[in-house]
């Protein structure tokens, strides 16, 4: 017998059963079969002529009958017939879809537990997405192709090829071009159904409420703790559900903050967790210590699958829970997590009633004692024209070194101590990684044990002396 899927406004006619068993050979026995079983269906379906309603869509598999013989249409033992009203009731009455975007989304609407209303609920949706690297390529893709109906997206980076390790929605045609530019042409021709709206602005405490206020929903994939803390509060602020994300080297982090269930209770938020960041250079990002390519687009699912669960209302969201995954040894462990009443945003007695400078929050703008001297990229390729002596030193790994070179003496930050007999004395000595903070950390170093006076740090690293001096050399 045929399978017939009820959608969820309809059940209540079929004492709330959403599969039934149909013994019939096309279409049209189909419904006066159902009908006949159900009476109450009748006038839902069927017109005072005995026709289908204008307003009722019947797919078999995933084509619409109007396309195939209508209701002559053949129907077998192991058909899947699908009824989806073009009009659903609740808040989302005046989210309806065409023909082409039902038989886009029946994988989703003919899921019992989902159903045509959570499909409205998507399309009704404003998702704001901060960050389209790793994270936010897998959750923009399956958020566009769930047709989350409006998705904003916020980044002011660049498609560089080492992106294209793990960051999908890339491809080289795109190197060089801003990522929201290029994120937008790709969801675009992945789901033309769908609202994108691009922000190439880097987000900050001026801009962040303003921008956030628009969505019902944040989903967050930056890489970097002025950021998250800055989004979390604007989320908190403005009400929002935050819907976060972490990766590094082969593990990752997700998690639903701020987000408000059914009863109206609100659940803990990113402060709640970590109340405070860690010092500045403790906790290297993926572009220092890396990162496994695949391990986005695992964590970057579930983080999608967050998203669509907070929009839905479907199942249990991790609000209250903090999912971690270890890729390397494949286990997967969920904690509990509870709201802080020393919370300063939303605790018994805040203190923070506004955005407030992340950066100097996170310790990046600490006044130091003895600020680094620093060189340009600029600086440093005028000393080598000038034919000028001094040392240049390269604090990265070896197999970064392989890569590229600019001609610096190989020294990897966890060996600088131990050969700080190798670093001149009697001339400027420029100490370099790959974007600057290893070479700060080193600089530092030896500057607190040793006492050096002459060490310049290269701003930006290699990469910015690719960047403005050498272009044709490798980046990564």
């Amino acid at each position: 017998m045929a399978t017939v899927i009820i959608p969820t406004p309809l059940r209540k006619f079929t004492n709330n059963t959403a599969r039934l068993e149909i013994k019939a050979t096309n279409i049209d026995e189909t419904v006066r079969e159902l009908t006949a079983n159900f009476p109450d269906l009748k006038k839902h379906l069927l017109d005072e002529k005995g026709q289908i309603r204008s307003f009722v869509n019947i797919f078999v598999g995933n084509d619409d009958i109007r396309n195939l013989q209508q209701e002559k249409t053949i129907v077998k033992d192991d058909t899947v017939i699908s009824i989806i009203p073009a009009i659903a009731g609740g808040s989302t009455d005046e989210i309806t879809f065409s023909p082409e975007e039902l038989a886009r989304y029946n994988r989703h609407i003919i899921i019992p537990e989902f159903g045509y209303e959570a499909q409205q609920k998507l399309k009704a949706a404003k998702v704001l997405v901060i960050g389209s690297g790793g994270l936010g390529s897998p959750v923009l893709l399956y958020l566009a192709a769930a047709v989350v109906g409006t998705i904003g997206i916020v980044d002011f980076d660049v498609v560089d090829d080492s992106n294209l390790q793990r960051q999908v929605l890339f491809g080289i045609e795109e190197i060089g071009k801003p990522k929201v530019e290029a994120a937008k042409r790709r969801l675009e021709s992945l789901n033309p159904y769908i609202r994108l709206n691009i922000y190439n602005i880097h987000l900050n405490s001026q801009n962040a409420l303003d921008i956030i206020r628009d969505y019902d929903v944040v989903a967050d994939g930056t890489d970097n703790f002025p950021t998250r803390y800055l989004v979390n509060d604007a989320a908190v602020l403005l009400g929002k559900p935050n819907v976060y994300a972490s990766i590094f080297q082969f593990e990752g982090q997700v998690s639903v903050f701020n987000y408000t269930d059914r009863h109206g209770n609100t659940g803990p938020n990113y402060r709640d967790l970590y109340p405070t960041p860690p010092p500045p250079g403790l906790v290297p990002s993926c572009a220092e210590g890396g990162v496994l390519g695949v391990l986005p687009g695992i964590i970057g699912s579930l983080q999608a699958l967050e998203v669509i669960k907070v929009i839905t209302g479907i199942g249990e969201t991790l609000s209250g829970r903090f999912f971690l995954f270890d890729a390397l040894n494949f286990e997967s462990r969920t904690f509990n997590i509870k709201s802080r009443e020393d919370n300063p945003i939303n605790g018994k007695n805040p203190t923070i009633t506004g955005l407030i400078d992340y950066e100097q929050f996170c310790g990046m703008k600490a006044i130091e004692e003895k600020p680094l001297k620093e060189i340009t990229a600029k600086e440093l390729y005028d000393l080598q024209v000038r034919g000028e002596k001094f040392q240049l030193i390269d604090v990265r790994e070896p197999h970064e070194y392989n890569i590229v070179t600019i001609g610096g003496e190989l020294i990897p930050l966890a060996t600088i101590a131990a050969n700080a007999d190798r670093i001149a004395r009697d001339r400027k000595v420029i100490v370099h990684c790959k974007t600057g903070g290893r070479s700060a950390k080193a600089i530092r170093e030896l500057e607190e044990k040793f006492g050096f006076t002459n060490l310049y740090n290269l701003k930006g690293g290699i990469l910015s002396y690719i960047d403005e001096v050498q272009p044709e050399l490798t980046k990564y």
